[in-house]
């Protein structure tokens, strides 16, 4: 008398919605302009602007780029936007920020853009685990905007997942 085991999981109408599906690829570059300044504190103009026009900025191409100053200085933000303008031609995006930073900004972008009627009503679960460097802020935001049409949201995997919300 042996029953017949029943993948439930494979079963269910439970659709995953994978953050890591929207990992954007491409080189994650930091810019830390601390080198750019005198003692690392004060930002000299002339000396800033040759800096600025003597760096490789090619070595961006194609790149994510982080640009933030490590020390405690205080940096006009026209500083922060010469540098912008001299990736420009060559990274993908600029943010102010760390490498976090420009991850949280990356996802912000991509989740406010998706179409998510193909989760109307439907059971929802956010897929916990992922090998790509997923920050939370992108967790937050996906349950947030999925929250507008889904039936019912859940985080982790199928076989133990947390609820979270549920249209009643």
């Amino acid at each position: 008398m042996t029953e017949e085991i029943i993948n439930r999981v494979s079963q269910s109408k439970l659709i995953t919605f994978d953050l890591e599906e929207y990992y954007p690829d491409g080189v994650r570059m930091h810019l830390d302009i601390k080198d750019w300044l005198h003692e690392e504190m004060v930002l000299r103009e002339k000396e800033f602007r040759n800096f600025v026009e003597l760096h490789p900025w090619q070595n961006y191409q194609g790149a994510f780029v982080a640009i933030s100053c490590s020390t405690d200085a205080i940096v006009p933000a026209w500083a922060y936007m010469l540098i912008s303008t001299r990736l420009q031609p060559f990274a993908r995006q600029v943010v102010a920020g760390s490498l976090q930073d420009l991850e949280t900004i990356l996802y912000q972008q991509i989740l406010e853009k998706l179409d998510l009627t193909e989760y109307t009503g439907k059971p929802v679960i956010i897929k916990g685990c992922s090998k790509k460097p997923v920050p939370l802020s992108a967790y937050l935001k996906a349950a947030f905007e999925l929250r507008k049409v889904a039936g019912s949201i859940m985080y982790g995997e199928a076989c133990s997942s947390v609820p979270l919300y549920k249209f009643k």
